[in-house]
């Protein structure tokens, strides 16, 4: 598809689609650049920088319809009027990891999930680079691959991947990918449709070939049965468990993590000497480690990394302690099964901050955890009617609040010494923010101000 390619038009403004306008500015493409609303000084800037030409709020050019190429960002859904009209129209529309790709001669280690996919991208990005291995993290995690492929020269790429970004990848391939888990979540882009939302996740494992790795989590039943159904000759599958004691892939025996790739059984270390504790964090780090043993990385190297391996921002990080009540940063939990992991992990009493723009949610699996460690309830969204349907009749102390300021405010009033405030919020941050890292750094903010 890229060869000979001379124009392409970019639909989005963030950090991805800044990314390939300046990546195909630098393979001498002729690129034009459009956004829904206004773009912001700074990211000017640096399309004048590269000579990018843009256009804000008006898709009628005609340059633009009349290019070879449509690059979409995650967010771009696929009823906007441009993207209708490049289908209607035969022409490619393709995600912008697939349009770097292009021009990429890295090793692509991929990562994808409903959950862990942050943790663990960082997690493989973290031993790789203690491995002395010329590495970068990029994709959904927040950095933008294309602009990497175009300013900088990397071995290898651990890519986190969104469903909505492999929408639009058609000849990508990773060499090694990993499944971590699927469950419900961006149930209102997929229509209520689950299949199609599987299907999405599945799509990182399209074109691989025989000597590429696909690291799959086999206690997820929609993901063994997708497995079983698959023609295991294309390429090498390694399966992980956490619950039972498998031959090949990564299991736990005796409380020690083991891996077996090409019939090399390694015992890596005991799960007690994990950086990140709880089952989720188990099944990550066991995942990463299988990721980094296909590449021939010594077992010492992956039991150090996964002994001081930090957490991320916004996902369950500790904030601070004011007088005996903890208060602990998850807003990167934006579907209900990344909360469902951030309360189990909770030891103490918690007051729970939820809520925000529902994606479908089915909040009655957390009913068992929220009786059973929360004691009270901030809504912090706009329309808080399912959270308060839900959770009503079950937690005594109910409250709302319209920013990150009020939400804190009325957990330490009504929290106790040894206490947990929990923001988790289950989802989307649109209403009242503009991001989930928006709406940790004011929570971060509010609780410091205490």
């Amino acid at each position: 598809m890229i060869n000979n390619l001379k124009n392409i038009t970019v639909l989005g403004a963030g950090k991805s689609g800044v990314g390939a306008a300046v990546l195909a500015k630098k393979k001498n493409i002729e690129v034009l650049l459009f956004n829904d609303n206004q773009i912001t000084s700074s990211t000017k800037e640096l399309l004048s920088e590269y000579n990018v030409k843009w256009i804000e709020k008006n898709y009628n050019n005609t340059k633009a319809l009349n290019n070879e190429l449509l690059v979409t960002s995650p967010g771009i859904d696929d009823k906007h009027p441009m993207v209708e009209y490049y289908i209607k129209n035969s022409k490619p529309v393709i995600s912008e990891i697939e349009f770097a790709s292009y021009f990429c001669d890295a090793k692509k280690i991929c990562v994808t999930g409903t959950n862990g996919k942050t943790t663990t991208t960082l997690m493989v990005t973290y031993i790789l680079k203690n491995a002395g291995l010329k590495v970068k993290a990029v994709g959904n995690i927040g950095e933008s691959y294309a602009l990497s492929v175009a300013l900088e020269k990397f071995d290898f790429y651990v890519i986190e991947l969104s469903s909505f970004q492999l929408d639009r990848m058609f000849d990508f391939k990773a060499d090694i990918a990993i499944i971590l888990n699927i469950s419900p979540d961006h149930l209102d882009r997929y229509k209520g449709d689950f299949s199609k939302y599987s299907k999405s996740k599945f799509r990182i494992n399209q074109n691989m070939k025989t000597n590429d790795h696909l690291v799959y989590n086999y206690d997820d039943q929609v993901i063994s049965d997708w497995v079983t159904s698959k023609n295991k000759k294309s390429h090498q599958f390694h399966p992980v468990s956490i619950t039972k004691q498998l031959v090949t892939g990564s299991w736990v025996e005796e409380n020690q993590i083991n891996i077996n790739i090409n019939n090399k059984k390694t015992t890596i270390m005991s799960i007690h000497q994990l950086a990140k504790q709880g089952k989720h964090n188990l099944f990550n780090s066991m995942a990463a480690g299988v990721a980094a043993r296909v590449l021939d990385i010594r077992k010492e190297i992956i039991r150090d990394s996964l002994s001081d391996f930090q957490n991320i921002e916004h996902r369950l990080e500790d904030v601070a302690k004011i007088h005996g009540i903890n208060f602990i940063n998850d807003s990167k939990a934006t579907n209900v099964n990344s909360t469902w992991y951030a309360l189990e992990s909770m030891q103490q009493p918690t007051i729970w901050i939820v809520g925000g723009v529902d994606k479908g949610n089915d909040y009655s699996v957390l009913e068992g955890l929220v009786k059973q460690k929360v004691l009270g309830i901030v809504c912090l969204g706009k329309d808080n009617s399912k959270i308060k349907e839900t959770f009503g009749s079950i937690v005594e102390s109910f409250f709302e609040a319209n920013s990150a300021e009020q939400a804190v405010q009325i957990s330490y009033r009504i929290a106790k010494k040894g206490y947990n405030v929990l923001l988790s919020p289950a989802c989307a941050s649109f209403d009242l923010f503009k991001s989930y890292e928006d709406r940790g750094h004011q929570f971060k903010s509010a609780v410091r101000s205490l």
